[in-house]
């Protein structure tokens, strides 16, 4: 530890100053985010200014033991973003020079850290001049051999930046998207299927609060400082590091970080066989959950220590299904359920790619397919993920989904709920769709506490937000969730299902102009001639040749992909046509079509007394007493 009296060690060069014992880089007094390897690299080139540092002496320092097969793309990768946070040139260089095929070196004049005091005449014997030299010169040598040795100690797992400054409290992490030095951006898949892995593994210690992957995907390559980071995600702690894939072999590199300081508190690097890649994230995870000193239960050790092995092929086909399924498009799900089933193909017994064709065959809306063409589907994917493993929370939160939405089985649907989230306390969607389930019951109060349940795990997601505000619609409290939904679209100001559930809280105000100018910002987001809602709203307006221009639409869309008869129904009923939408709401009924959280809305407020809508509710098992908003 640095002595109070003594000055902070710090090199200076053009507009930058770099401290060597935090690695903290700033630019005119500025913070700039530099991670660890550049970080280490800019140490190493300080430390001797105009000196060649070849490529070995950098791989001994970045990569000691044994050379990783990809060293250069990880070096090369390295020094790229070590240019990028020095805003240099390797064309034109200003302060990094590459010397091709041997090295680099720091070119700009650097003010160097004061050498430690010289000792006074009264504490050693005088000395001739040549000695005085010789001392100097081993002054710098040792400095040197104190850098090397504190990147190779952080290298080997410890960390330099001060791990003896005391404990820190972390009840809550954010895993940042890790970043990938393999070189190519056709691994990306890869790469971000370790950082979901990790989310995913840490997501189940009941001890920790993580943030989920939708919220921490916008921090992909980004250079906003950890504080910044942390006070956006609310967190205490970010883990972020790198991933190398070569072959059948990857190497992961993981740091902790106390965010709110930017204080280093843990590294370490993991090399494994691709088909031992489970066991390294559970281990990885159990490490950090060590370095927080969170205790883990049992159930929790035996989950992470799991040591279970993986087909390369069919968990690289896993990681690619996982990737297309998230850009929920009907191309990207067709994609998806192919890797899915080729995962299953090759490895019969690979749990989680079952749990992923799963939610592809449940998204039976996004792909404009009939819910018999595909929810049965997603239902024996489910039943068959847990059968393999019945420890995998998304599987039963898939096979809830299912049980509700398309079986009616309120009950069981509501046991693989709770079974979901003991598992994975931290399973943001999870808690978000059990949301959406309790709505549909009736049980608005308990929606709202899973509601913000899950914005807390992941409190930059659109679609969580603007859920929030949709259950706070339904208790009544419409300047809140007006609120709410605004917070969603300072996210994505482009989000159309935001203004729609704008709109439910503008008519729970009494403000229908509002809520229909907030609908027509929803059509005219979402690219199509209007929804089912706003066909409603310009029917009770009294804007029929309107709303009969939406019924027209939605004809014309139907051709090509299946329309629930539910949206047909809303517009008809919004038209005063209640023969013709009873009508459609039971063919709705036969084909198990319906959007189940549309009974908890104003549909349900406005039927609540007709006897046919009471009997469709209670053929569905419904309550049929209308849980009436408060004033």
């Amino acid at each position: 530890m640095q002595a109070p009296d003594q000055p902070r060690q710090v090199y200076r060069f053009g507009d930058f100053d770099f401290e060597p014992r935090t690695g903290e880089l700033r630019k005119q007094g500025h913070k700039v985010r530099l991670r660890e390897q550049p970080s280490q690299i800019l140490m190493l080139l300080l430390a001797r200014p105009g000196d060649l540092v070849t490529r070995e002496e950098a791989r001994q320092a970045l990569w000691p033991g044994d050379t990783f097969v990809d060293f250069d793309v990880g070096l090369n990768s390295a020094i790229k973003r070590l240019r990028d946070a020095l805003d240099d040139s390797a064309d034109q260089p200003r302060f990094v020079e590459t010397l091709p095929r041997r090295g680099y070196r720091f070119i700009a004049q650097v003010e160097a850290p004061p050498l430690p005091p010289e000792p006074t005449a009264a504490e050693v014997p005088s000395r001739p001049a040549r000695g005085l030299r010789f001392s100097r010169a081993s002054a710098s040598l040792t400095a040197l051999a104190v850098v090397l040795l504190v990147l190779a100690l952080s290298a080997r797992g410890h960390w330099w930046p001060g791990e003896r400054s005391g404990p820190v409290q972390i009840a809550s992490i954010a895993v940042l998207p890790f970043e990938d030095l393999t070189g190519d951006s056709e691994q990306d898949y890869f790469v971000d299927g370790m950082t979901d892995a990790l989310i995913t593994n840490l997501a189940q210690v009941r001890g920790l609060r993580v943030i989920s992957r939708t919220s921490v995907t916008q921090y992909k390559q980004t250079d906003k400082l950890m504080p910044r980071i942390a006070d956006d995600l609310n967190v205490d702690a970010v883990v972020e590091g790198t991933v190398v894939r070569s072959g059948n072999r990857v190497r992961v590199t993981a740091q902790l970080i106390h965010a709110p300081t930017d204080r280093h508190l843990w590294a370490r690097t993991y090399e494994r066989e691709l088909r031992d890649v489970l066991a390294l994230q559970g281990e990885l995870a159990r490490a950090i959950a060590q370095a927080v000193q969170v205790k883990l239960r049992p159930e929790e050790q035996r989950r992470l220590a799991r040591t279970a092995t993986v087909d390369p092929a069919a968990y690289d086909a896993y990681l690619k299904g996982r990737f297309y399924w998230s850009k929920l498009s009907p191309e990207g799900l067709s994609k998806a359920a192919e890797y899915f089933q080729q995962a299953m193909a090759i490895d019969p017994t690979f749990a989680p790619a079952y749990s992923g064709l799963s939610d592809t065959y449940r998204l039976s809306g996004v792909q404009g397919l009939r819910p018999h063409e595909c929810m049965p589907k997603a239902e024996a994917a489910a039943r068959k993920a847990l059968a393999l493993d019945d420890t995998l929370a998304e599987a039963h939160a898939s096979l809830a989904s299912v049980l509700y939405r398309y079986q009616w089985d309120w009950e069981g649907a509501e046991r693989e709920f709770q079974l979901s989230l003991e598992l994975d306390p931290n399973y943001a969607e999870g808690h978000r769709a059990y949301a959406i389930y309790l709505l549909t019951v009736r049980r608005p109060e308990e929606a709202v506490a899973e509601a913000r349940r899950a914005r807390e795990l992941s409190p930059l997601s659109p679609i969580i937000n603007v859920e929030l505000g949709g259950t706070l619609v339904r208790v009544g409290r419409y300047d809140e969730a007006v609120q709410q939904v605004h917070k969603a679209l300072e996210i994505d100001p482009k989000f159309d299902r935001a203004y729609a559930t704008l709109a439910a809280a503008y008519e729970g105000q009494g403000d229908r102009p509002k809520a229909v100018a907030a609908l027509e910002k929803a059509a005219s987001l979402s690219g199509r001639a209007g929804g089912a809602w706003l066909g409603y709203f310009y029917g009770v307006s009294g804007r029929r040749r309107e709303a009969l221009a939406i019924l027209a639409a939605l004809e014309e869309r139907s051709r090509k992909r299946y329309v629930t008869p539910q949206h047909f129904a809303v517009v008809h009923l919004g038209l005063g046509h209640e023969e013709e939408a009873f009508a459609l709401l039971e063919k709705a009924y036969e084909e198990r079509a319906f959007e189940t959280l549309g009974f908890s809305g104003a549909l349900f407020d406005r039927l609540g007394d007709d006897p046919r809508f009471q009997d469709l509710l209670r053929r569905m098992r419904l309550p049929t007493a209308a849980s009436r908003p408060g004033p």
